[in-house]
């Protein structure tokens, strides 16, 4: 879709919204093109995609909980036998 820059200031938050639904708007002045309003393409899923991965852990989770490691002493990672920062 084009639409002159006089014109876009009145319906700026319409052409955002159809951005956002992955239509490009290109701005003109004089009858040229000089930029456009795209919807961002952001690294990541789509949400189909999203689900479909969450599908598949949900399916492969068992329920049981894996066991960490023990932290009931983790002063023993932090200090020596003196009591002192390792």
């Amino acid at each position: 879709m084009e639409i002159p820059i006089s014109e876009a200031k009145a319906h700026l938050a319409d052409l955002v919204r159809r951005a956002e639904a992955g239509e490009e708007v290109v701005l003109t002045r004089h009858g040229q093109p000089v930029a456009r309003i795209a919807p961002v393409r952001t690294k990541g899923a789509t949400p189909q995609e999203r689900k479909a991965l969450l599908d598949r852990l949900r399916a492969s989770w068992t329920g049981e909980p894996t066991a960490g490691p023990d932290a009931a002493r983790s002063q023993d990672f932090l200090y020596d036998e003196f009591g002192l920062p390792k």
